[in-house]
């Protein structure tokens, strides 16, 4: 009986301290500067960590690993440049070695595969080691990873997953009974606290730290915000500072039940992307959605999947077709202390809670940019490609034409025929930067 009545007490402060130092400040958007403390603390581990590695680690090879974390030495100057040395005479059956080399490359470790697996570090983040493999580890060093294991499973996890329970439950429960009243700005102005309040609740639980640049250009009502895409925490971190209608594919599961129940006090559109009535159903919604501006800007990700954070896929058109105003949105996390990649095929949605719940902190920019629209003569795609630039260049992100859907279906033999073509342009000298018109 004693015990059970210690382990009530114990849970009761637990609850308090809980609810008074972390809940209540995170509901408000107020900070009582314990992350400040804890980020600064978190920072110098890292360096000193970094230091003791580059100790035990010859200066050369260390230099020579954090150049390049690839499995091979590649030449990144386009073919076109490559085969322009060969122009000013007859083809040449040696030639189609450059492309074997291309293609052999290609095989080893492509541009486009590598941005589905978690981004690879230079140096050791005391959460896990990179390819890299320091030979050298120091006690000390060793002695801090252990306790930090300890913090991070013992301390960290507790909190953050009671925090991320009350803020679902809150919003899982907040938008039921909002949905249930009748649609007026009453019902639209308490949807709005219930995501705001449990959203800030969310993110810190996961000890977020997000940097919000360019403020004067935050979505606006009746707009289209885009984003790049990383993870399902981008919802969380954008509706920190402002709330959205989101467009996005049906999830079971825990996001199931989270969507459903968002959806009953916000407008949020989510569908089958294998269903196409589903998409034109999308297409008519949002077209309806902007003629009205007095709703909630609308939120979608034109990527259609998750991406590593080092670059930017092609964006779907469709988001681009149905006119209005675009607000652009780059996000970048800073893998240093936490991979916020959720690699869908190899995690599900708990196991990647999970990871990101057991790392020291999530920590990112956004940047808001200017609105965009569509100009004279410019189609959906050009559109799309535009708005996509803007968003890498800000964001520091490689831009890349590849269709992100790749990372679960093979390449369309049109794409494929298209690369034939070009190939077969540069061999002939049509297709070369050297090549001259007739």
């Amino acid at each position: 009986m004693e015990g059970a009545e210690l382990a009530v007490k114990i849970f009761s402060i637990w609850l308090t301290l809980v609810l008074g130092f972390i809940l209540l400040p995170s509901a408000f958007g107020v900070s009582l500067g314990i992350s400040e403390i804890y980020m600064k603390i978190l920072v110098k581990t890292l360096e000193w960590a970094t230091l003791r590695i580059e100790k035990g680690v010859p200066k050369e090879s260390f230099s020579k690993n954090s150049a390049s974390v690839g499995i091979i030495q590649r030449d990144e100057s386009p073919m076109e440049k490559g085969l322009s040395g060969l122009r000013g005479r007859d083809f040449e059956l040696s030639d189609v070695v450059y492309f074997s080399k291309k293609g052999l490359e290609a095989i080893v470790e492509d541009e486009v595969t590598q941005r589905f697996s978690s981004e690879e570090l230079v140096s050791w983040n005391l959460l896990t080691r990179t390819n890299i493999n320091f030979q050298y580890i120091s006690p000390r060093l060793t002695m801090v990873w252990v306790v930090g294991v300890m913090v991070r499973y013992c301390v960290l996890l507790p909190l953050r997953v009671t925090l991320a329970f009350i803020g679902t439950s809150l919003l899982v429960i907040g938008t039921t009974l909002v949905g249930q009243l009748p649609d007026s700005s009453l019902r639209n102005w308490l949807s709005e606290m219930v995501h705001l309040t449990c959203c800030r609740i969310c993110v810190r639980a996961l000890s977020g730290t997000i940097h919000y640049h360019n403020k004067q250009y935050r979505p606006q009502k009746g707009g289209i915000c885009v984003a790049n895409h990383t993870s399902p925490i981008d919802v969380l971190i954008l509706t920190t500072d402002g709330c959205y209608a989101m467009v996005g594919q049906v999830h079971g599961g825990l996001m199931g039940i989270i969507q459903r129940a968002m959806v009953k006090a916000c407008p949020h559109i989510w569908f089958e992307r294998s269903e196409m009535k589903d998409r034109h159903l999308v297409t008519k919604r949002l077209k309806e959605h902007i003629a009205d501006k007095k709703k909630l800007p609308i939120l979608i990700f034109p990527e259609g999947t998750c991406i590593n954070n080092t670059s930017v896929m092609m964006f779907k058109k469709g988001s681009f077709e149905i006119g209005g105003t675009i607000y652009p949105v780059a996000i970048k996390y800073n893998p240093q202390f936490g991979d916020a990649f959720w690699n869908s095929s190899k995690y599900n949605m708990v196991s990647y809670l999970l990871r990101i719940m057991t790392s020291w902190a999530i920590v990112c920019d956004v940047w808001y940019m200017p609105p965009m629209t569509r100009e004279g003569g410019e189609d959906a795609v050009q559109f799309a490609n535009r708005v996509k630039s803007a968003i890498a260049r800000q964001g520091g992100l490689t831009e890349l034409p590849w269709d992100g859907g790749l990372k679960r279906a093979k390449v369309k033999d049109t794409f494929r025929e298209e690369q034939q073509k070009n190939y077969s342009k540069m061999i002939v000298g049509n297709g070369s930067v050297n090549s001259k018109s007739d």
